[in-house]
């Protein structure tokens, strides 16, 4: 019989992970049960700047793939800025594209699905592929 010892922290990554992939599920089927209109891309903003994005020292409690994500991001500002971020927060006002989960609080921590994007974007971007080409791949994907 295989036994699993998981230490205090162990738990409550483990018990966090399991909640969040169940509300991003919930919005993922919210968005596919069409009680929510989807909006178009945003138009990447000139000038924008990583300012705002979650410093690395902010991420302590990240695991590494999230914290691999905000690093990708950093790297892809003008890209993740003209995208529609699927995860169900684009709907919350102050919103404006996926950039805004890597900004503020840095709800993107504990969301697979705006990490998932955001890498996703990121190989594209670094594979050649232009901004229209990433989201109808992010669309087909996430959407």
């Amino acid at each position: 019989m295989l036994h699993l010892v998981l230490s205090r922290r162990g738990f409550l990554a483990s018990a966090l992970a399991l909640l969040v992939r169940g509300a991003s599920r919930d919005a993922h089927d919210c968005a596919h049960g069409n009680t929510r209109i989807r909006g178009p891309h945003p138009t990447p903003r000139p000038g924008i700047t990583a300012a705002h994005v979650l410093a690395a020292d902010r991420l302590a409690d990240a695991s590494p793939s999230a914290r691999a994500a905000f690093a990708q991001v950093r790297e892809i500002l003008g890209v993740v800025d003209g995208i529609r971020c699927h995860c169900g927060c684009a709907d919350n006002e102050g919103n404006y594209s996926l950039l805004s989960c890597y900004e503020g609080d840095g709800m993107a921590r504990h969301c697979q699905l705006c990490q998932g994007q955001a890498r996703m974007a990121y190989r594209l971007h670094r594979d050649g592929r232009t901004l229209n080409e990433i989201r109808t791949a992010i669309d087909e994907r996430y959407g």
